[in-house]
């Protein structure tokens, strides 16, 4: 490219860049609910009073164990990246890759994708055993194995599609390449949200209607009173892989789904147990009420944006054949691997706070402050998870409220304090 050229992306990559920022801000702003319960700081119950002796020490024994495994495998997962995309290494690797331009590109990424699996699968491991021995998995071997390859087939196959449609905006955009690209990405941010439930998650498990019958006409109820147009409820098959209780919305539009796992449906012995679903129902109907699968899809539209204007800037400062070949492919992933652990910060802070007001309204919905209170002890102590983590650790880590936070949200809304 002439100096004319790359003072041209420069320029362009400043303006997405901007854009996207200023438009992520103002729509975090706008959508996201900062103060979703009154008052100011929590006051925390102390978790001796919520927990069991017994159940703290296996909570603490299994996170802490669990904790260590995972972040030492997100620091491998990051040291293969950049090994791979920041030193020669990657560069011959892809070089040996015969073929067409176009298949050479898929391989890499496979390539790149399969090592970096490769070199996580021990922890992977690890971390199966550990749940299989405090009983929070039941899937086999097999199985495990079997959903573990599928999933670096997803992220080939969605790797491949960014990464040829960026190439393209890259060969054919020239000066442009930033805007065309910003654009391109934003619109399969929004493309893959809306059908990822009928075509990813189908992959993984089998969906079937919520059986009528009491449980599904007081959910139906529920969606009522939060003002959610509810045409069906699914139930899919979690129980073959694991004992966690939980429930979900994806998709929006023509494709949201509140989804139930089975073992949380089956849960419902007694009054008291179906008191305790039912919040968990009313807290997925909030989510459904406030369209939060379509806000976070468009937060997350508007910062991929100002990450294509980033990655413009850093790339104009490399010569054109150092990014636009598919020797550029591990380099690009390497970037894409940084920028998700260094967004995650921001990403969970909002999901944070949007849990926070599901919560609140799943407390207005149901009135019911003790099946609520119940719910986050049997969550914390069937899911074993760390019930007072180290508050950096949760900052950045942490996509939810803690049980503690949730207990303490419950008695500001209900009781006042």
């Amino acid at each position: 490219m002439t100096g004319a050229e790359v003072n041209a992306t420069r320029r362009t990559s400043w303006v997405v860049l901007v854009l996207g920022a200023v438009a992520f801000v103002v729509l975090a702003w706008l959508l996201i609910p900062w103060h979703p319960y009154p008052g100011g700081a929590l006051d925390l119950p102390d978790e001796r009073d919520v927990f069991t002796p017994e159940e703290l020490e296996r909570m603490l024994a299994y996170s802490g164990t669990a904790r260590w495994i995972s972040r030492a495998s997100l620091v491998v997962s990051l040291v293969v990246a950049c090994v791979l995309g920041f030193t020669p290494l990657g560069r011959r690797l892809v070089a040996r890759i015969r073929g067409p331009w176009l298949l050479r590109v898929v391989l890499a990424v496979a390539v790149v994708t399969l090592l970096g699996w490769i070199a996580t699968l021990p922890f992977a491991v690890a971390i199966h055993r550990l749940q299989m021995r405090y009983g929070l998995s039941r899937q086999a071997w097999g199985p495990w194995l079997g959903d573990s390859l599928l999933n670096q087939v997803v992220g080939i196959v969605t790797t491949c599609v960014a990464l040829l449609a960026l190439f393209a905006c890259i060969r054919l955009g020239r000066r442009w390449w930033p805007a065309v690209a910003a654009a391109l990405v934003a619109a399969l941010v929004v493309v893959g949200s809306f059908v990822y439930p009928v075509v990813i998650e189908p992959l993984f498990n089998d969906f079937e209607p919520l059986p009528r019958g009491q449980f599904r006409t007081e959910v139906m109820a529920i969606a009522e009173r939060e003002g959610v147009d509810l045409d069906d409820v699914l139930v899919v098959d979690a129980s073959r892989r694991t004992t966690s209780l939980n429930a979900y919305v994806t998709g929006f539009g023509s494709t949201r789904r509140v989804v139930l796992y089975d073992n949380l449906v089956d849960s419902q012995r007694g009054a008291a147990a179906r008191g305790a679903v039912l919040s968990v129902v009313a807290h997925e109907l909030a989510h459904a009420k406030h369209d939060d699968v379509l806000v976070g899809t468009v937060i997350g539209a508007a910062g991929a944006v100002a990450g294509v204007g980033l990655l413009g800037l850093l790339l104009s400062y490399r010569r054109r054949d150092e990014y636009a070949t598919p020797e550029a492919v591990p380099m690009l992933m390497a970037v894409f691997a940084l920028a998700s652990v260094l967004a995650m910060p921001i990403q969970n802070g909002l999901s944070r706070h949007v849990e926070a007001r599901a919560d609140v309204d799943a407390l207005h919905a149901t009135g019911d402050l003790e099946s609520f209170t119940r719910l986050q002890h049997d969550l914390g102590a069937r899911s074993l998870s760390d019930p007072s983590p180290q508050a950096w650790s949760q900052w950045w880590f942490g996509s939810h409220p803690t049980t503690l936070q949730r207990i303490a949200i419950a008695h500001r809304v209900l009781d006042g304090k």
